[in-house]
């Protein structure tokens, strides 16, 4: 059996699935998590893809996740088995038309993409997810694979614990 990896073939496989015109939540969930990203289901591996498609919607300038997952996996990492390279997500919000500037510290940033590990440095996982301020607390998108809802964190170390994000892109409103 050929195992495809050729980002045409994620594409096409990709273009078979049905979403919904929504902001995702819960990449392990629904239609989303059969998309192809690498080697892997996007419920393995989606995050910093979806993370810049709910972004997008947020500006206004929303793009079908199948072109967002087609550009990125020109920067995936290890045929896409640790996802994507999240030192180049402003990339695809340049080209889809995103304002954005890469930041230190969250502060009181309407709006962003932060990336983190889940536990300790090095020996976990990286999730990213993009989030946004309503009413004094951080909204946050796809926080969890399997929940399909909205979370929110009073505080970002609430979203990212005690350990430095590795990186976090302000997303600016037109």
């Amino acid at each position: 059996m050929k195992i495809q990896t050729t980002r045409k073939a994620n594409y096409d496989h990709n273009l078979g699935c049905k979403l919904t015109d929504r902001m995702i939540n819960g990449q392990g969930m629904g239609d989303v998590s059969q998309l192809k990203y690498g080697l892997c289901h996007m419920s393995f591996n989606g995050c910093e893809v979806i993370s810049v498609y709910n972004a997008l919607r947020y500006v206004g300038k929303p793009q079908p996740l199948q072109e967002v997952a087609f550009f990125l996996e020109k920067y995936r990492l290890l045929l896409g088995f640790f996802g994507c390279n999240v030192f180049r997500l402003g990339k695809a919000l340049d080209i889809f038309g995103a304002a954005y500037e890469r930041i230190d510290e969250i502060g009181d940033t309407p709006a962003f993409i932060i990336s983190f590990w889940t536990k300790k440095p090095f020996m976990s996982s990286i999730h990213t997810v993009f989030c946004t301020r309503e009413q004094g607390r951080i909204k946050v998108y796809n926080r969890y694979n399997n929940c399909d809802t909205v979370r929110y964190g009073d505080t970002p170390e609430a979203i990212f614990g005690k350990y430095k994000p590795l990186v976090i892109y302000a997303i600016k409103k037109d």
